[in-house]
C-alpha cells in the first residue's frame, strides 16, 4: 500500500505548474469516440482516470496512444458500444460514455459508473434527456440498455439543475442527432466550453456554451482535430491553499484566474496577498490566515464544491471562525474526521461546517476517502507540525499529476512510499 510522507511545517516558496484539468480532460476523450478519425489531445494529464478513458476507448474499438501529456486516438475503427462493468466501476465521470456511444452506434449499454462516493448522484436528468431525444432507455441486473435504432433528434431540454454531467452529455449525443438541441439552465462551467471548443473543432455547431442557454445543430460527421486542455483550476486552488496553510510565497504558472474568481476572494478575505497576472496567481501568507468567512458551494460562477475541502483544510488554522455549507453534495465532508484526528476544531450540522481556527494542527497517520479528501490532507500535512502518512492515494491519483514532486519543487518536504 502506497502512502505520503509529509514532514510539515516548512513554508513553501518558488512556482509550480498547473497541469491539465481533469474535468476537462475526460469528457474530451469519451468526445474522441464521435469523431470518426484521429484526434490529438494536449495538456491531458497523467492521472488514472485518464489511463481508465483511454481503456474504455480501446474496448469500444479505438487505437490509442500516449507520450508527454499528448493523448492521441484514432476512433476511425471504432465499432464497440459495450462498456465492462468493471472499466464503469473505475470512475464516476464514466458516464459521459453514453451520450458519446449512442451518438456514434445508436445504441449503449453501460453499467452504474464508479469512482468517490460523495451520496447521491443521480443520473436521472441524464437519462431524462435522452429520452428527449428518442433513445429507449431501461434497466436490467444493473446495466442500462439504451437504444435510438433511428437515430436521435434534437429537443428543447430544460434541466432543473445546471449538472455538468448532463450538458456534456446532451452535447455529446445532440452533435450527431437530427435537427437543433436547445440546452435551457446548462452548466456554465470552463470545462462545458472546453468540451465544446473540441467538438466545434471537430465540425460540430454549438454556440452558447458557457452561458445558460446551448444551442447545438446536429451534423452527419464529425473528424477528428487537435485540442490543448484547459488548466485545472482545482489543482491551482489546492496549491493557493497549501500556502495559505503554511506560509510562504509561490507563484501558480499555467493558471486562469478568471476560472477562479469565486476563490480568489476568500484568499483576500483571509489577509492573504494575491497578485494576478494573465496566466498566473502568486500568493503571500505568513501561514496564519485570518477568517475564511462563508463559504458556499454554488454552480459555477459560484464557488465550487471541488474546492470546499482545500480551504476548510486551510481555514483549520485560520484567526478566526469560517463557516462552510455545502449545498452539491450530500456527504462532502469526508476530509472533516480526519483533520480533527490532526486536531482541528470543527463541528458540522447536516451540510453546515463552522470551523474554528486552531494555533497549531499537529502530524497523524490519516486516510484519505475521496479525491479531494486526500488533497486537504496534504494541505493540512503541509502546515501541521511533524509528521503526517497519508493512505488512500488510489483517490489521490485520479486527479493530481506527480503532486509530491510539484510540491517538493516549491520546498516541501514530501515522499510517497
Amino acid at each position: 500500500m502506497q502512502k505520503l510522507i509529509i514532514e510539515g511545517g516548512r513554508p513553501l516558496r518558488g512556482d509550480v505548474v498547473v497541469h491539465g484539468a481533469k474535468n476537462s480532460a475526460l469528457p474530451i476523450l469519451a468526445a474522441c469516440l464521435t469523431a470518426d478519425g484521429v484526434s490529438v489531445i494536449h495538456n491531458c494529464p497523467r492521472l488514472s482516470d485518464v489511463r481508465y478513458s483511454l481503456e474504455i476507448l480501446e474496448a469500444l474499438g479505438c487505437k490509442t496512444g500516449y507520450e508527454s501529456e499528448t493523448a492521441v486516438i484514432d476512433a476511425s475503427g471504432a465499432n464497440g458500444f459495450e462498456i465492462s462493468e468493471d472499466l464503469m466501476r473505475k470512475m464516476r465521470s464514466s458516464v459521459v460514455f453514453l451520450g458519446a456511444v449512442l451518438a456514434r452506434f445508436g445504441k449503449a449499454k453501460i453499467s452504474f459508473p464508479g469512482g468517490c462516493e460523495l451520496g447521491p448522484r443521480p443520473i436521472d436528468l441524464h437519462l431524462s434527456a435522452l429520452r428527449q431525444m428518442g433513445a429507449e432507455i431501461y434497466e436490467e441486473h444493473g446495466f442500462l440498455h439504451c437504444s435510438a435504432k433511428n437515430g436521435l433528434d434534437g429537443a428543447d431540454i430544460a434541466l432543473s439543475f445546471p449538472s455538468v454531467g448532463a450538458t456534456e452529455n446532451i452535447m455529446l449525443a445532440a452533435s450527431l442527432a437530427r435537427g437543433e438541441t436547445q440546452i435551457i439552465n446548462a452548466a456554465r462551467e470552463p470545462e462545458v466550453i472546453d468540451l465544446a471548443d473540441y467538438l466545434n473543432a471537430c465540425g460540430a455547431k454549438i454556440f452558447g456554451a458557457g452561458k445558460d442557454v446551448i444551442t447545438i445543430f446536429g451534423v452527419k460527421k464529425l473528424h477528428g482535430a487537435q485540442h490543448s486542455v484547459i488548466p485545472d483550476r482545482i489543482a491551482a486552488a489546492t496549491y493557493l491553499s497549501a500556502v495559505a496553510a503554511a506560509g510562504g510565497s509561490v507563484c501558480v504558472l499555467d493558471a486562469v484566474p478568471r476560472h477562479l474568481s469565486a476563490v480568489l476572494p476568500l484568499f483576500r478575505h483571509a489577509g492573504c496577498d494575491i497578485e494576478i497576472k494573465k496566466k498566473e496567481i502568486r500568493i503571500t501568507s505568513d501561514g496564519a490566515p485570518g477568517s475564511f468567512g462563508t463559504v458556499r458551494t454554488m454552480p459555477y460562477p459560484g464557488f465550487p464544491t471541488d474546492s470546499q475541502a482545500l480551504i476548510m483544510a486551510a481555514s483549520t488554522l485560520s484567526r478566526g471562525t469560517s463557516i462552510f455549507i455545502e449545498t452539491i453534495f450530500q456527504n462532502r465532508y469526508k476530509q472533516v474526521g480526519e483533520l480533527l484526528r490532526m486536531g482541528a476544531n470543527i463541528k458540522i450540522d447536516g451540510r453546515v461546517a463552522v470551523v474554528e481556527g486552531v494555533e497549531r494542527l499537529h502530524g497523524a497517520s490519516v486516510v484519505a476517502h475521496d479525491l479531494r479528501c486526500a488533497a486537504s490532507l496534504i494541505i493540512a500535512g503541509l502546515a501541521a507540525r511533524g509528521e503526517t502518512e497519508i493512505t488512500g492515494l488510489q483517490y489521490l491519483d485520479r486527479g493530481y499529476e506527480s503532486p509530491e514532486e510539484r510540491l517538493r519543487g516549491i520546498g516541501a518536504r514530501i515522499r510517497r512510499e
